[in-house]
This record gives C-alpha cells, sequence and structure tokens, in this order.
C-alpha cells in the first residue's frame, strides 16, 4: 500500500474549503437590476446565468472537499471509493479531493457521458 501524509493533506483541503466558501460568499453578481435597455438586460442575464453555475460549481468541489476531510477523519483517504484500491499519491497531489483512482473515475465519467446523450448520441 502506498503511504500517504493525511497531515499535509488536510491542511491542502483546509485551505481549499476556505478558499471556497469565501468565493461563495460573493454572491452580489446575481442581483437583479431594473433597465429600461433589452441589450442591457439581456447583457446583465448571461452575466447572472455566468456567476451562478459558478456557484454551482464552487458548491460541487466545496462538497468533494469536505468529504475529502470526512474521509482523512475516517481513516480511509486515499483510497478509491469504487475499487477500495489506494489512489496513487501523483493522482492525490494534483486533486487533493480525488475520490476515485484513474481507472474508475475514466468509467465513471464516461457512465455519466453516456446518460447525458439522447437516443440520437447528442447531449440532451
Amino acid at each position: 500500500m502506498l503511504l500517504i501524509d493525511t497531515k499535509e493533506f488536510q491542511r491542502v483541503l483546509e485551505r481549499k474549503r476556505m478558499e471556497l466558501l469565501s468565493a461563495s460568499l460573493r454572491r452580489e453578481e446575481i442581483a437583479i437590476e431594473v433597465t429600461a435597455d433589452e441589450m442591457d438586460r439581456i447583457q446583465q442575464q448571461l452575466s447572472r446565468e455566468v456567476v451562478v453555475r459558478n456557484l454551482d460549481q464552487t458548491s460541487r468541489l466545496l462538497r468533494s472537499v469536505k468529504a475529502a476531510l470526512d474521509r482523512i477523519d475516517d481513516e480511509i483517504f486515499g483510497v478509491c471509493l469504487r475499487c477500495e484500491e489506494p489512489i496513487h499519491p501523483k493522482r492525490l497531489k494534483a486533486i487533493p479531493w480525488a475520490s476515485h483512482c484513474v481507472a474508475c473515475q475514466e468509467i465513471l465519467d464516461r457512465e455519466h457521458a453516456s446518460e447525458d446523450d439522447g437516443p440520437l448520441g447528442f447531449a440532451a
């Protein structure tokens, strides 16, 4: 089994958690301003959609980081949740919140991509 320093990963994950928490607090860009100009309204709507998408991504990443911190507490950090084999330390250094080894993540990504495809192979 590959040995990893969970204390260092815990420090990295805690820093990332704090960074994501502060980013998720900045929601003023979602505010709806009343404007008479149609182009301004369209631009504001597009800007809000981008901000909402970014907040959604931040929220998902924050959940992944918290889950990784929980795995450290449960002493299962660095173990693939699918195959239960060790996750290579290089992968953890690149993505400390990784919950799957590369092989299992590729399988999950393919399964997720096929769920998104419509009947003709196009995204729904």
